[in-house]
């Protein structure tokens, strides 16, 4: 499988910088076997069945871009530079893996100032992030970061504006909870609580799990042999009574379709084989390529996803390269809005 498999081309005012409102009015391209139908995500009460069951992530993502100053003192003076620094895993010592630009202006030892509550010291400079140890920690860390820090959004939405309040409330779900993700679960951008009660309402359940999505997520595939690719790993967890829901609805019919592919990944993580699936902790790194024999997944609710992407690679595994590619094409043909703030799709195999 090469990189190029996995490319389209896709015209640039396409890509959402703002979602729309209210969250179900998003378009839904609903493909479903050989056919394709432009619906709306408002539309999923009538298109699931009593039994399926939504398997959506609840994580939560933190503000995690810092602005600040690094101060150094010099033969001249003291010298400052303007940091950027994007907050990407915590560490079990209490310091913060974290990427920064430009990166070259740290050394080790340095204090970065983001405010007058919240400084953190270089405690090491790798090639590619600096490891970070903050002033504050617990709920006043949490605090800080919150009253200093910004929405992460992508590269593709930061390119085109700045993060502002709006997005406190847009770049997160209805139903986050846990905090410790630097990028949304964006197919869960498109439900409200009316909507979820709708779903109920017609024998649909929901089944919660939690996958802290990371920046590894924005990376881009280097390798033109997909296979040489090594993914980013992603904490997560599948608690018994999730796994126990999830068994429970494959045993009665009801299809798993997975909210996003932070949530098909983790319950494919977790399988045990063809419908078996158990508790699970720890971190991730599968990587689903075309050839994927998937153990629980019937179907897949997800945006619309970047060319030569590890997500698109997934997608044409659930339901065939030469099938998504066309899916695609309709959707550009139809003006669908793509990535992280865009709409949404249905895949059925």
């Amino acid at each position: 499988m090469k990189l190029s498999d996995f490319d389209f081309d896709l015209p640039e005012e396409l890509i959402a910088t703002r979602p729309v409102r209210p969250r179900p009015a998003a378009r839904l391209l609903l493909a479903q076997g050989k056919t394709i139908a432009d619906r709306h995500v408002a539309d999923l009460p009538d298109i699931l069945r009593a039994g399926d069951l939504l398997v959506i992530n609840t994580t939560k993502v933190i503000p995690a871009r810092l602005t600040g100053q690094r101060h150094r003192d010099s033969a001249q003076g003291p010298v400052s530079a303007k940091i950027e620094v994007t907050l990407t895993e915590p560490q079990p010592d209490g310091s913060w893996r974290a990427l920064a630009k430009p990166l070259r202006k740290l050394a080790q030892g340095e204090q970065i100032i983001f405010t007058d509550a919240l400084r953190a010291q270089v405690v090491a400079r790798n090639a590619e992030d600096v490891m970070l140890r903050f002033n504050l920690e617990g709920d006043d860390f949490d605090a800080a970061l919150d009253a200093a820090g910004q929405m992460p959004l992508p590269p593709y939405i930061a390119g085109r504006r700045a993060a502002d309040a709006q997005d406190r409330e847009d770049y997160q779900t209805v139903f986050a909870r846990t905090p410790g993700a630097v990028a949304a679960p964006t197919a869960s951008l498109h439900f409200d609580a009316a909507l979820m009660a709708q779903l109920r309402e017609t024998g649909v359940e929901f089944c919660e799990v939690t996958l802290h999505v990371g920046a590894g997520t924005f990376l881009p595939v280097k390798v033109d042999d997909v296979r040489d690719h090594k993914m980013h790993a992603e904490w997560g967890q599948v608690t018994a009574q999730a796994a126990d829901q999830i068994m429970a609805a494959h045993r009665a019919g009801g299809r798993i379709i997975p909210v996003g592919t932070t949530a098909l990944r983790l319950i494919e993580t977790a399988a045990t084989g063809p419908g078996q699936i158990s508790a699970w902790t720890g971190k991730t790194d599968i990587f689903i390529t075309p050839g994927f024999k998937f153990q629980l997944a019937d179907a897949l609710m997800t945006n619309f996803h970047l060319p030569k992407s590890t997500l698109m690679m997934l997608v044409s595994a659930l339901i065939g390269r030469e099938r998504i590619m066309e899916i695609y094409a309709h959707a550009i043909a139809k003006r669908y809005r793509f990535f992280s703030y865009g709409d949404s799709s249905l895949l059925i195999p």
